[in-house]
């Protein structure tokens, strides 16, 4: 047992042993032959604590405030353009190294009211882990989208009606906020476990390590530091030619190289537009860009997600449109538009009246709404993977979710991480609990007091609350185990739009109080676990998550109202011009969800009186998916390989298309394939050493590459026009096959005008 125990933890843990005793003794911490039952884990996590580490400082609050600020202005910024870019808290974490290194060096060590209460130093010493933790989790919160800003984009842009800044702030501030008090509900299920792992985090962790420790190179090798400084170089090099010389890079379709003038080639081909057979993404920023980094996916989580999206993509996509169910050649192939039944564009706005209320007369005129065959089947997979999500949870975590129920109120096993925990002042449940009831109750407020600009009543806001406690543990699980989560965002659509439909602001604003919130408490708990893992004091966690979620909220709202007030014709298609990045193709979705669900409703689309009603028997089918592999894993116990069949993730792997092409796929399962399995299983060392490492390298050169592109070359409007700046070059790949259908762009289309 002590001999596996080394083996796991070599090279890394073995070190922290030996350095564990500030005083320079060498005897190794009482649960030295304790280890994480998780071999990810157990090889990338220190089992140390020192607990002379000052976290709360000076430092903290400057860089992580900074760091919180640029990400947050940053990544809105790139939000609304057409390869929405997301700098990770990666770029921040390697940035303020140096920065911390700086003013531990030169600001005074000077004790301010000494020997008294509020006694505090600008600099207590060397930069640290703790703080470098700490802030961090500032930038995290930067990272994160604002979903809330949608419904500002939609109203503001779209719809073109009125939402005060005011409202728009108290919006995304109690969106951002609710998730706190699901967070405090659930730490005990999803953070103190062992089994709640957190594949993410490790990447993180992997390079804290790799920034903080002092580590002897191996022989014939580098030391994780050298690694992550030759790969971070690469990267930002190597993303000039993606990023402005060639982009191309981003999805490169060769089929359609072959077959210029075939539509059927284009649909086939095309990465960004069609099934992307063949296609294949060389561009850090389209691989990474949906699914996260295919490095940080366990390879079990990878495989569903590739059977998944062949199971839709080449299978289910391709039948249903040469069947030609629901009409799908009147349409294009992978959209997602809103169309009449003549396969041109829906005009929204010849259907609503002065109220901002559907024009049940206009409607009838106009004609039903259809979308693309390719966009159904995605809400039908939505469909399914929130009843696999719930099943699944049930059958193969119930039992332990139980057992942790009952131990409230009794002692249970804990893993050395909880152990080390445990010495810290918790946070008391209450903290969170005054959190959620005043945020219920201003969100409430706002909502009637506002009811003319945000349409949801105060029963709306009560209910999305109950569906958002109901299924937070449930995608907290998959998420923890799995590095994927689960929307919630069609089942919250789904019910508002039957109970009252016509009223799209009420939609938007169920589904973000019911959805985000679900997904807000999510990005808690993991840093939870990272400040777990990092032995950070939960109180100072809290803290920190708290500031940095209100000031990213307030940056990410006054980036977005600027831009929309200073790019002309943002995210407006037809009258941006040719080549514009500014195309918005997250917030198209959300708004055309708008429609479907709020302003039409699911009766008319997805009901008894909509084209798309059989759709919803993927609800059964996701209910029944799980049973029949929780089955098969009783009735075959030695095949271990039938537990990792996860139907949540395998059904809710293509729930991001549309906006995710398929070539965001495509790279993504390839890397996934040669990291998860042939790296991990055949050089378990240098996986160990070196994996997340990698994906932290790769993201922050990217990122950095990507902020001084858009500095130096595309603020002076500096453009490259030559047959390579085409990112994909299939033109016809979005052309429908019906006879009849006309399509500017489109064979046959002059010859018809």
């Amino acid at each position: 047992m002590a001999s596996a125990a080394r083996e796991i933890s070599a090279p890394l843990i073995q070190k922290e042993a030996e350095q564990y005793d500030a005083s320079g003794s060498t005897t190794p911490p009482p649960y030295e032959e304790e280890n994480s039952p998780i071999e990810q884990v157990a090889l990338t996590v220190p089992v140390t604590d020192d607990r002379t580490l000052p976290a709360v400082t000076f430092r903290m609050w400057t860089l992580g405030t900074l760091a919180c600020v640029l990400l947050s202005f940053l990544n809105q910024f790139f939000w609304y353009r057409r390869e929405p870019l997301t700098i990770t808290s990666i770029s921040a974490q390697i940035a303020v190294v140096p920065l911390g290194r700086l003013m531990a060096a030169t600001l005074t060590k000077r004790v301010f009211f000494e020997g008294r209460k509020w006694e505090f130093t600008l600099n207590p010493g060397p930069f640290n882990v703790k703080e470098h933790v700490l802030i961090t989790i500032f930038a995290n919160a930067g990272e994160g989208n604002v979903y809330a800003i949608h419904i500002v984009s939609a109203v503001k842009v779209f719809y073109k009606r009125e939402l005060t800044f005011f409202v728009a702030l108290v919006v995304a501030l109690t969106t951002q906020v609710l998730g706190f008090g699901w967070a405090g509900v659930c730490r005990r299920f999803l953070v103190e476990p062992a089994a709640m792992w957190w594949p993410q985090n490790l990447v993180q962790v992997s390079l804290f390590r790799a920034l903080h420790e002092k580590e002897e190179r191996p022989k014939g090798g580098l030391t994780r530091n050298q690694f992550f400084l030759i790969a971070f170089t690469c990267s930002f090099a190597y993303y000039v030619f993606p990023g402005y010389l060639f982009p191309m890079l981003t999805s490169f379709s060769w089929l359609c190289w072959f077959f210029p003038n075939s539509i059927l080639a284009h649909q086939l081909g095309s990465g960004l537009r069609g099934l992307g057979i063949g296609a294949l993404g060389f561009d850090w920023s389209s691989i990474s860009s949906y699914l996260r980094s295919p490095l940080a996916s366990p390879w079990f989580a990878t495989v569903n997600i590739a059977l998944g999206f062949m199971l839709m993509t080449y299978v289910i996509a391709p039948v249903a449109y040469w069947l030609n169910i629901y009409n799908a050649k009147t349409f294009p192939i992978f959209s997602d538009g809103l169309f009449t039944s003549a396969g041109q564009n829906y005009n929204i706005t010849s259907i609503i009246d002065e109220n901002f209320h559907i024009d049940v007369e206009a409607y009838d005129r106009e004609g039903p709404l259809y979308i693309s065959t390719f966009f159904a089947m995605t809400y039908a997979f939505s469909f399914a993977c929130l009843a696999a999500t719930i099943v699944h949870v049930l059958l193969f975590h119930g039992r332990e979710l139980w057992q942790q129920s009952k131990s409230v109120f009794q002692e249970r096993k804990m893993d050395i991480h909880t152990k080390l925990m445990r010495k810290y002042k918790q946070v008391p449940e209450w903290w969170f609990t005054c959190i959620l009831l005043l945020n219920i109750t201003a969100t409430i407020f706002v909502c009637e007091y506002y009811k003319d600009q945000l349409q949801l009543p105060w029963w709306g806001v009560l209910l999305a609350c109950g569906l958002a406690a109901f299924f937070t543990l449930p995608i907290g699980v998959i998420t923890a185990t799995t590095n994927q989560t689960p929307g919630l965002n069609v089942i919250t659509e789904y019910i508002i739009g039957y109970i009252y439909p016509g009223y799209p602001v009420a939609n938007m604003c169920f589904k973000v109080y019911g959805f985000i919130s679900v997904k807000q408490g999510i990005a808690f708990l993991q840093d939870f676990k990272l400040g777990h893992y990092m032995k950070i004091p939960p109180r100072t966690m809290f803290m920190a998550q708290v500031v940095g979620t209100l000031v990213s909220a307030l940056v990410h709202l006054g980036t977005a109202w600027w831009l929309m007030d200073t790019v002309p014709d943002i995210c407006d298609r037809a009258l941006l011009p040719p080549g514009s990045p500014w195309t918005c193709p997250g917030d198209h979705v959300f708004y055309d969800a708008s429609v479907i669900w709020g302003l039409i409703g699911p009766r008319k689309i997805f009901g008894d009186l909509g084209y798309y009603s059989t759709i919803n028997w993927f609800f059964l089918v996701g209910a029944i998916a799980p049973l029949i592999v929780f089955l098969l894993h009783k009735a075959f116990p030695n095949q271990h390989w039938i537990r990792l069949i996860t139907m949540p993730v395998l059904f809710g792997a293509t729930i991001s298309m549309p906006p995710a092409t398929a070539v965001n796929y495509t790279s993504w399962i390839i890397i996934g394939f040669v990291s998860g399995f042939i790296v991990y299983r055949y050089y378990r060392e240098w996986w160990g050493r070196h994996n997340y490492v990698l994906s932290g390298a790769l993201d922050a050169g990217l990122a950095f590459m990507a902020v001084l592109l858009y500095l130096c070359l595309g603020m002076q409007h500096v453009d490259l026009s030559w047959w390579g700046s085409d990112p994909d070059g299939c033109p016809l790949a979005s052309c429908p096959t019906a006879d009849g259908i006309m399509v500017k762009g489109c064979p046959g289309y002059m010859r018809q005008v």
